[in-house]
């Protein structure tokens, strides 16, 4: 007999016993508690997070609001109405939820029945197979290629009558890389539901937004995480065919978004100017970055088009050298999986973080690249 055949244990979904949990980034303080080093000291580069922040109009709206007290537009007017003109589709077609995340969960609700297929296109954004399994859906990895673009004709091997969803982030997380828009083409025409994640667009410049209305099958998600510096209100958005939209506003919580991320949201498309300033900066920052990575003989870094760049340890251990910087106070992302071995995955900060990093790699890289 199991120990999970007695109690409330033997109520629970028997699915859910195997799911590993989502391993998530932690907050600065925590960060800085961990290292021993003041918050001040802190250089957080493991979140893709904006390191100028959000706008300064979102914190004034946000600190005079006087209506706290009364529940959100569970129709989401206004964050749908200011969307349309920065999209450039319907309002109709747009649906907003608690980060990009959260409507990732409800487009696999609204899909899948037990045991029905989700591609996962790996290495990508770990949240496809956990809302999938979350779901009840069965995770079908299809690894990337070398240059980690996708593999459509082993895509197209793998879909069957079961298949129902398949996930493609453009830019990719953590490689950094666009998916052709001819290859996405390519995959909406199979009949699935084909999900391009488009978390980095505001880095990239790619989208496929425009052709939503031309295919029902075909949906666009965006974030106001990382290219707006909201990623703490937890605020994105999806453009989706009508019939998928009125189906997910119907089964969404009534008030999934919160009242200061739509105050938030309406803030940030009335400052454009300044927050393309902010991603024009990451933008060249994201270049000088990448050069003097290249100029570390025991790095690879792949070229990005997002605000990340992800850097192979071709000399040394990517563990230590992750030790390293933590002691340092410097946070990045590592990963040693079947598709990423002994990798480091970089967000773009500020130039002055950039020389924090690099001073500090040249010092740890010389004593575990010998």
């Amino acid at each position: 007999m199991s120990s999970h055949d007695e109690g409330i244990e033997k109520m629970i979904r028997g699915d859910l016993w195997g799911l590993e949990a989502y391993q998530p980034i932690v907050p600065t303080d925590v960060l800085s508690e961990r290292a021993g080093i003041p918050i001040k000291g802190v250089i957080k580069l493991d979140g893709n997070e904006n390191p100028y922040g959000c706008s300064p109009k979102v914190k004034d709206a946000l600190a005079n609001y006087p209506f706290y007290h009364i529940y959100p537009d569970p129709d989401q007017s206004e964050v749908r109405q200011a969307l349309e003109g920065y999209v450039g589709v319907g309002a109709e077609h747009i649906v907003a939820g608690a980060g990009s995340d959260e409507l990732i969960d409800l487009i696999l609700r609204l899909f899948l029945e037990p045991g029905d297929r989700v591609i996962n296109c790996v290495p990508t954004f770990g949240m496809y197979p956990f809302c999938t399994e979350v779901c009840g859906g069965k995770v079908v990895d299809v690894p990337r290629d070398k240059s980690h673009a996708i593999d459509i004709a082993r895509v197209k091997e793998e879909i069957d009558e079961k298949t129902k969803v398949i996930f493609i982030a453009s830019p990719n997380n953590p490689t950094g890389n666009i998916t052709p828009e001819r290859d996405i083409l390519e995959l909406v025409k199979t009949g699935k539901v084909v999900v391009v994640d488009e978390a980095y667009y505001e880095f990239s410049g790619v989208t496929v937004a425009p052709l939503v209305p031309q295919y029902e099958n075909l949906i666009v998600l965006r974030s106001f995480s990382k290219w707006a510096g909201l990623a703490g209100l937890r605020i994105g958005y999806g453009i989706f065919s009508t019939v998928i939209a009125e189906q997910l506003l119907k089964i969404k919580q009534p008030y999934n978004v919160n009242l200061a991320a739509q105050i938030a949201v309406r803030e940030s498309l009335s400052d454009i100017d300044y927050l393309k300033s902010t991603v024009r900066a990451i933008i060249a920052e994201r270049e000088r970055l990448f050069d003097k990575l290249k100029g570390l003989k025991f790095l690879k870094p792949w070229p990005s088009r997002a605000n990340f760049i992800l850097c192979a340890v071709v000399k040394g251990d990517a563990q230590m050298i992750h030790e390293g910087l933590q002691k340092k106070g410097i946070f990045v992302r590592y990963f040693d999986t079947t598709l990423l071995r002994n990798s480091l995955r970089i967000s773009v900060g500020k130039p002055e973080h950039t020389d924090a990093l690099i001073e500090a790699l040249r010092e740890i890289g010389g004593k575990h690249s010998a």
